[in-house]
């Protein structure tokens, strides 16, 4: 396995609405609809047999299906922009979720995650997009929303490295019951 890292996936619906937000940002690579996801644990390139053990030690997380939206379009970069992103409403559920996986996956020996957990689903990666492109882009598109929409599993995710955006594949699938 290449490259793996936990995510929720995005149901089509939900995924045709982003799509809506795709085009009117020079500089801007937009990740095919069909990979839109949230990721909840990044984990990387790993050998054959730690893959087997991330996919039977997240067999044992147990949660409820719970529900999450998109609460605004935004961009990671600050100054130098490097993403465009549909932000997340944070909620105890999805928060609790993640936690449970960095947990489970450091007593298996893996490295903590080096960054603060920021819901999102990465719309497009920039390359030589303007601060002021970057800015006229949200000032339109920046108070998108959805409505709530159920997450009833999550799964491990499985890409090639690559310069992003997929292709990505399901590896294992985890029912929230």
């Amino acid at each position: 396995m290449p490259r793996i890292f936990t995510g929720v996936e995005i149901p089509a619906e939900v995924a045709q609405a982003l799509a809506i937000l795709r085009g009117g940002l020079p500089g801007a690579r937009w990740v095919d609809p069909a990979n839109y996801h949230l990721t909840l644990r990044f984990i990387g390139d790993v050998d054959g047999a730690v893959a087997r053990d991330v996919m039977q030690i997240l067999g044992r997380v147990e949660r409820r299906p719970f529900e999450i939206a998109v609460n605004g379009v935004d961009q990671f970069g600050g100054k130098k922009p490097r993403a465009i992103i549909a932000s997340v409403a944070v909620n105890g559920a999805l928060t609790e979720l993640q936690a449970e996986h960095e947990r489970i996956l450091q007593r298996m020996g893996l490295e903590p995650e080096q960054r603060k957990f920021t819901p999102h689903v990465t719309l497009a990666r920039l390359r030589d997009s303007s601060s002021r492109e970057v800015a006229d882009y949200l000032s339109i598109r920046g108070a998108f929303k959805t409505p709530p929409f159920p997450i009833t599993r999550f799964v491990l995710f499985s890409s090639r490295a690559s310069i992003g955006g997929g292709p990505y594949v399901v590896e294992a699938a985890y029912p929230l019951r």
